[in-house]
């Protein structure tokens, strides 16, 4: 074989693939909390709304890192709210002052973020099982017919 043609495929091997990964997935729990700290949830936010816009609503409080405008992945259409991170702590307070403020039309919504905190809704019971204890059971076609308690 002549060694000084190219084998076929032989860039796909060695290009790196590219990962849809968020940066905040690679972080340690307290660095994501740490994150979580100086950052703001902003609900009732306009469809046509642009992350500049933001900032230059928020631009104010403090020096801004990143905005996040979540969107659908099957309608490509903004969910309605965003996220703001600060560089520090005192842009979160002074953006809580904002809360109520008319943007668009629309009152925001301003509030700290939350930590997600993974398995937190999983203290409730989950229903498992017959039906006997359910709203359905005791109202069936036939009036007279009562189940045995």
């Amino acid at each position: 074989m002549d060694e000084s043609k190219p084998q076929p495929n032989d860039d796909a091997k060695n290009t790196p693939e590219k990962s849809q990964s968020s940066p905040e997935e690679n972080l340690k729990p307290h660095e994501v909390e740490e994150i979580d700290n100086r950052s703001i949830f902003v609900g009732n936010v306009d469809f046509s709304t642009s992350t500049e816009e933001l900032r230059d609503v928020f631009k104010g409080c403090g020096n801004i890192e990143r905005v996040t405008i979540p969107i659908d992945k099957f309608s490509q259409i903004p969910k309605g709210y965003a996220y703001i991170e600060f560089s520090d702590q005192s842009g979160v307070l002074k953006a809580q002052s904002l809360n109520e403020k008319s943007f668009k039309g629309r009152k925001l919504k301003v509030m700290p973020k939350r930590t997600n905190l993974p398995g937190h809704n999983k203290s409730r019971p989950r229903f498992r099982g017959s039906f006997r204890g359910s709203f359905a059971y005791g109202r069936s076609r036939y009036s007279r017919f009562r189940p045995y308690y």
